[in-house]
C-alpha cells in the first residue's frame, strides 16, 4: 500500500537533492531506485536553478552549505502542493532496496481504519542518528559541521499536509541550523526509521542489511573516496546505469 498525491494510483514522488559539482551521483541514484521499485515512482532532481529561475527559492547561499540542495530540500512539501507523501534523498546515495518498502514503515503499528485514510500520525519520518563526525573535513575539502539531529534530513518521508508551515517564505528567512534541527515541527510529530534506510558510509561499519547507503563523507565518485567502505556496490550499479 503507498499513497501519492490526491490517491494510491498516484506515483510515489522522490525528490533528489541535485548539485552540478556531482551529476553522476543523481544519476547512480535514480537508476538504483528505478529498477528495484514494485510501485510507481516519479524522481525529481531538485535543482537550484529552476527554483530560482521560479523565484521559489531567493536567500543567498551561506557558508556552511556544502550542497546546492542544502536547504532547498525543505521545499518539497510545497513542491507536492501539500498533497500526499513525497521522500526526499540526498544524492549521494544508493538504494539497495525496494523503496516501496517504506510504507511498511509508515503504517507500522497503525489501526486499519487511520491506514484507509491515509493519514499517519507523523508530519516527517527520518533516521533519527546519534553520533559525532569521524572527520573535520568531507568530500571536495568542505568543512564538516557537527549539529544536533546531523544528517536526519537527509532521507525524510513528508507527510505533505502536516508540512505547511514550510513555505517558500519560510524556507528562504529560516537559519540552516533551524530547518535541518527539525524546529519547524514538535518533536512528538518526529517519526523514526530504522538506520538502515540511511546508513552512514565511514562513519558507521559496512553494513550488508543496509537499505540505502549514504556516502555522506564522500562518494566513489570523488577521487578520494573510490575505495571507501561500499564502494564496490556503487562501482556496479553504475555499470548496470550505463548498460553494462
Amino acid at each position: 500500500m503507498y499513497a501519492g498525491g490526491d490517491g494510491v494510483t498516484d506515483p510515489l514522488r522522490i525528490f533528489i537533492g541535485y548539485d552540478s559539482k556531482e551529476p553522476i551521483a543523481f544519476h547512480v541514484l535514480s537508476h538504483s531506485i528505478l529498477r528495484r521499485a514494485s510501485v510507481p515512482v516519479a524522481v525529481v532532481p531538485l535543482t537550484q536553478k529552476s527554483l530560482r529561475d521560479l523565484g521559489v527559492y531567493t536567500r543567498e547561499r551561506g557558508p556552511t552549505e556544502s550542497t546546492e540542495f542544502s536547504l532547498t530540500r525543505f521545499l518539497v512539501p510545497y513542491l507536492s502542493g501539500y498533497l500526499g507523501h513525497s521522500i526526499f534523498m540526498d544524492c549521494d546515495m544508493l538504494c539497495l532496496t525496494d523503496i516501496g518498502g517504506i510504507w511498511d514503515e509508515i503504517y507500522k503499528g497503525m489501526a486499519e481504519y487511520e491506514v484507509k485514510r491515509f493519514s499517519p500520525n507523523k508530519a516527517v519520518l527520518v533516521c533519527q542518528h546519534d553520533y559525532t563526525p569521524k572527520t573535520e573535513t568531507k568530500f571536495l575539502g568542505q568543512k564538516q559541521t557537527t549539529y544536533p539531529r546531523k544528517n536526519w534530513s537527509s532521507f525524510m518521508v513528508f507527510n505533505n499536509g502536516r508540512c505547511k508551515v514550510l513555505t517558500p517564505g519560510y524556507v528562504n528567512s529560516a537559519s540552516g541550523l533551524e530547518l535541518h534541527r527539525f524546529q519547524w515541527t514538535k518533536d512528538e510529530d518526529i517519526g523514526s526509521l530504522p538506520l538502515e534506510w540511511n546508513w552512514l558510509v565511514g562513519e558507521y561499519s559496512p553494513n550488508p542489511s543496509a537499505k540505502i547507503l549514504h556516502y555522506t563523507l564522500g562518494g566513489p565518485w570523488f577521487k578520494d573516496y573510490r575505495n571507501s567502505d561500499h564502494a564496490d556496490e556503487w562501482w556496479k550499479e553504475r555499470t548496470a546505469a550505463l548498460g553494462g
